[in-house]
């Protein structure tokens, strides 16, 4: 595989992230897939900022730990990323800022005086020194920042781009590669336009790291992707004003994380018994409390399988890239609706903020799964008892229909009730859908294989894991077993899936194996766990290392 890894960093504040993009963006004009993984402190200006972007001529979800091209707009970076610079890393700096080091040294103060531009364009000079180092065509360079900056700032960019190309001399050669030149999505962007193909009517959240990015992409594109987008004074609103839109007709969804989700566990159970059908996205970062705020984690696995009181079905899933999340998005929001249960959309930091090539054509296209209605004739009874647990909706408004939503428990009409009778009744309903979903959920590909199939080391994974342990899994002989159903579970796939393993390793971005003690409680055998819960996602050969100590 041809690849190419690189690391900027600098201050909060310096539009690390966007640089980040913009060389993503670059890479991928070449035909290249991309990945970006971006750190950050949980803070407004200051600390630490980088981001390592990744290019290779194969599909790529993870980052490496050492980088060809290290761009630092202040000493913190080399300081902090003495690790990741290798005897053939090239190292661009700002000379402004950073005394004398190897590599070249740009005086971004003066450019930036001399050109009569905005500070922020630091970035755009260091992007120019990489197009050069890195042998890319300047006119390609030029197209990219056409293509990404306001027409009133374009000309001060292309000089200081100019400047920074022009500072530095070729050290390796990019070859453009005869592929699509793919857009570059993150996982939050990805949810979004997945919930837009489900039907979405109204997106209601309060901004949470690292969940946010939802909102202010939906909310960007509102006009153009014909949805309502909604910012409360809080979780609690959002959860219930959810609940309100669905129970009159509109196909709501929720965006937070692991602190807000706490928040609206009642809602969630209100959801469950009044079967309203609500999606939660629920983006996970490291807690307890307000925890790590800006990075990541998958320790809500449990959290979201239980959350709220009493006994209810939902659907949970965890996609493991842009393109399962924009599918399973979309077919969450469908089934949530078709069965009337909560559904949630289980990502973290990692895949949410991350940034990866999407081919919307590779993505599978969600199936039509519409609600089932009223269709008239005899008396409307809002849960009446059916075969399949599901009674047919109304809305307020219709004519000639009342329809009642009640927290307690009722019967078919709506009414409370505490009937012994009745009580049993309604528990067996909402049991009765929770398999009609779980039957519907055998006719997708609830469990996926990568890597060889027939070799007897497998690991296994969930959610933003998958990439990382894919590339891994290619340096080891092993196989990759993922799930991206976990709620139903898919045991019966699980029991395909799995067949054969006799080396088994289950790798999680938790303390405890949340994952692994979901397959105990299904009494499958997880193996040995690898674990990281430092905030950070693993890299492709720190993930290898530790397969290597595991498998013999």
């Amino acid at each position: 595989m041809q690849e190419y890894s690189l690391l900027v960093g600098g201050k909060a504040g310096e539009g690390i992230n966007t640089a980040g993009l913009s060389i993503a963006g670059l890479f991928s004009r070449l035909g290249y897939h991309v990945y970006m993984y971006f750190d950050y402190p949980s803070l407004i200006r200051g600390g630490h900022n980088f981001a390592i972007i990744r290019a290779a001529d194969e599909p790529i979800g993870a980052h490496r730990t050492g980088v060809d091209v290290l761009l630092a707009l202040d000493r913190k970076t080399i300081e902090t990323h003495k690790e990741r610079i290798g005897g053939k890393t090239t190292v661009i700096y700002d000379s402004s800022q950073v005394g004398e080091e190897r590599g070249y040294g740009l005086p971004l103060d003066e450019i930036i005086r001399e050109e009569k531009a905005p500070p922020i364009t630091r970035n755009t000079a260091m992007l120019g020194a990489l197009s050069r180092v890195a042998g890319i065509d300047r006119a390609i360079l030029e197209d990219v920042i056409r293509a990404t900056v306001p027409e009133k700032h374009l000309d001060s960019n292309l000089r200081v781009a100019a400047r920074g190309y022009n500072g530095v001399e070729g050290v390796f050669s990019v070859r453009p590669l005869d592929a699509p030149k793919l857009p570059v999505l993150t996982g939050n962007e990805a949810t979004g336009l997945g919930l837009v193909y489900g039907g979405l009517d109204t997106y209601v959240a309060y901004p949470m790291t690292p969940s946010s990015g939802v909102l202010h992409f939906l909310a960007g594109r509102a006009d153009d992707l014909r949805v309502r987008v909604v910012h409360p004074e809080n979780e609690i609103s959002v959860i219930l004003m959810a609940l309100g839109l669905a129970y009159a007709g509109e196909r709501a969804a929720v965006g937070t994380s692991g602190g807000g989700f706490c928040l609206m566990t009642e809602g969630l159970s209100f959801a469950g018994m009044s079967e309203i059908p609500v999606t939660i996205v629920l983006a996970q970062r490291p807690g307890p409390s307000t925890g790590v705020p800006t990075h990541t984690a998958q320790s809500d696995l449990h959290f979201a399988l239980n959350a709220g009181q009493g006994e209810f079905p939902r659907l949970v899933v965890a996609p493991g890239d842009p393109h399962e999340a924009c599918a399973w998005s979309a077919t969450a929001l469908m089934l949530s609706w078709r069965y009337q249960v909560p559904a949630i959309i289980l990502i973290d930091k990692t895949l949410a903020e991350g940034a990866y090539s999407f081919d919307l054509d590779a993505s599978t296209p969600p199936r039509d799964h519409e609600p089932v209605l009223r269709d008239g004739g005899e008396e409307y009874r809002r849960y009446r008892r059916s075969e399949d647990g599901v009674s047919p909706l109304a809305f307020p408004g219709t004519e000639g229909v009342t329809v009642k939503a009640n927290s307690y428990a009722h019967d078919e009409t709506g009414f409370t009730t505490e009937k012994a009778e009745d009580v049993g009744a309604l528990q067996e309903k909402l049991l009765r859908k929770a398999r009609g979903l779980k039957t519907e959920l055998g006719g997708y590909k609830t469990v996926k294989t990568y890597g060889a199939p027939e070799s007897s080391k497998t690991i296994i994974c969930w959610g933003s894991q998958k990439w990382v342990c894919i590339e891994a899994a290619a340096e080891v002989g092993a196989r990759v077993v993922q799930p991206v159903v976990l709620a139903p579970f898919p045991v019966e796939a699980w029991s395909e899936a799995i067949a054969g393993a006799s080396e088994v390793v289950c790798v999680e971005n938790n303390a405890t194996g949340q994952f692994a003690r979901l397959l105990r409680e299904y009494g499958f055998d997880p193996g040995t766990s690898i674990l990281k819960y430092d905030g950070r996602p693993f890299a492709v050969d720190e993930l290898t290392a530790r397969l290597e100590g595991v498998f013999v």
